[in-house]
């Protein structure tokens, strides 16, 4: 059995020690993260390098990740470094002041218009929700009281209970990281703080724009983007649910149920999910995670997840390698548990293209015979994608002779690519080829049912329309 969940994993000091990289590929990882909002280029050049050398010795293509800062707000320095805040005191927020001008009394903010924004009342919430600020007054600053104090350090994250600030979702230096992203051809790029459709179109267009051929995925992380979630995903080649700004802006208590309704939308549109933040955090430190987070894996697994990522576990943590293999365990604890579910969506759903069709006929077919393989001829990895969206014991393998498309699809769940060029040009001659080439790598065994689906004209991306059930050996279509 193939682990069918796929892994994310962020990238940092912690993998950049000698032969740490080396052991995480081998451990699991299928992409790699890279987080804009720490480091310089020339770090993530060269981790970015580094990934692709290290995948290239390893025979085993990674997908890349390159994820945006966004309109992160953040309070500025203070003058010792920390301070303590008491409840019930007063503490004012003010844009007027410098980054180290800070004290227990007062702080800058990155974000200047920040008094526009909100009102007598408010919570503002600092560090990831341990400290919380009741606004009483704003003038030119926010004057507010102390609710849940606690020591607090410059750079902090703000947030506003509720959501409902009006920052712009790409700022001036993603504007610069969207064309190193195009520059270093990554293979996903990752919006943070998407509030609607148009965030989403917006980067695509300024990737494109820069060069790049990535896929967008929205990061869902503002309460307001939950009023425009059916729009974001649709817009988008993937999202992610963001835990960590998303559960301080809509509460902790709402956060599961969130989760679990912006995974079953995802796979309603087809939409690859990924669910992050804080999955495996006791491993930052600890060799091996609590079962309370093997239980926060395995269900966001169960519930559909095609994605689960790491982020601190392994680009800071003590044990990055360990990390992946423990997430690797637990995705294929959790798969033995799953069945095989019919096509979801309405009813009266009808298909937009001959791909999609056949993709979804491959599927049904699948979860009724007795099939070892599906085998999708794919240029872009779409029909690969398409088949990925229903769960299915069957693996899915992507013959593709494009680098591009062998990492893009290592995001999509149960989905394995193999590089590998049809030389055969005669249409019956290309399914010989194939499952010979399926039997030669130990893949399937003679006798084997396999399920093919390609295009007529070979190197035509999104030309799929047919698919075909064989038997490996013979590669007699079946009666």
């Amino acid at each position: 059995m193939q682990r069918r969940t796929k892994i994310i994993a962020t990238l940092g000091p912690s993998t950049d020690r000698k032969k740490v990289l080396d052991g995480v590929i081998k451990a699991g990882l299928d992409c790699a993260r890279v987080n804009f909002s720490h480091g310089s280029y020339d770090d993530h050049r060269k981790r970015i390098l580094d990934v692709r050398a290290k995948a290239e010795k390893a025979g085993k293509p990674v997908g890349l990740l390159c994820d945006l800062q966004g309109p992160k707000i953040r309070i500025e320095g203070f003058k010792t470094g920390t301070i303590q805040l008491r409840n019930g005191t007063l503490f004012t927020i003010d844009p007027r002041l410098g980054s180290r001008d800070g004290d227990e009394e007062k702080v800058g903010v990155t974000y200047k218009n920040l008094p526009n924004d909100v009102h007598k009342g408010d919570d503002l919430l600092l560090d990831d929700g341990n400290i919380v600020l009741r606004v009483e007054k704003v003038d030119e600053a926010i004057r507010t009281r102390v609710i849940t104090g606690g020591e607090l350090s410059g750079n902090k994250g703000v947030n506003r209970r509720g959501g409902g600030l009006s920052t712009a979702a790409l700022t001036e230096k993603d504007y610069q990281d969207i064309r190193f992203a195009a520059e270093m051809d990554i293979d996903y790029l990752a919006v943070s703080f998407a509030r609607d459709a148009e965030d989403i179109e917006t980067a695509r267009r300024l990737l494109r724009e820069a060069g790049g051929e990535g896929h967008i995925m929205a990061k869902i992380e503002r309460a307001e983007a939950l009023e425009n979630m059916e729009e974001i995903i649709e817009a988008s080649d993937a999202v992610m649910i963001a835990r960590g700004d998303l559960g301080v802006e809509v509460g902790n208590a709402e956060l599961p149920g969130v989760q679990k309704r912006l995974i079953r939308e995802a796979r309603l549109r087809n939409t690859i999910v990924v669910t992050a933040t804080q999955m495996m955090q006791s491993m930052v430190d600890s060799p091996q995670p609590t079962r309370a987070e093997v239980l926060d894996v395995a269900n966001a697994i169960l519930d559909g997840s095609d994605v689960v990522m790491l982020s601190a576990e392994t680009a800071v943590g003590k044990h990055p390698a360990r990390v992946v293999a423990a997430m690797d365990r637990i995705c294929e604890g959790a798969e033995r548990h799953m069945e095989s579910v019919a096509p979801t969506g309405p009813k009266d759903r009808t298909f937009n293209t001959a791909e999609e069709a056949v993709t979804m006929a491959t599927m049904y077919a699948a979860n009724r015979l007795d099939v070892a393989a599906i085998v999708t001829l794919t240029e872009s990895g779409m029909s690969a994608k398409w088949i990925s969206r229903l769960d299915s014991q069957t693996p899915i393998y992507a013959i593709t002779s494009s680098p591009r498309t062998q990492r893009r699809v290592t995001l999509y769940r149960s989905v394995y690519p193999i590089d590998y060029t049809i030389d055969a040009s005669d249409y019956a001659a290309v399914d010989r080829e194939v499952v010979d080439e399926l039997l030669r790598r130990g893949i399937v065994n003679k006798g084997d049912r396999i399920i093919i689906t390609k295009g007529e004209r070979a190197g035509v991306a999104g030309g799929t329309n047919t698919m075909k059930i064989v038997r490996a050996g013979d590669h007699v279509p079946e009666q």
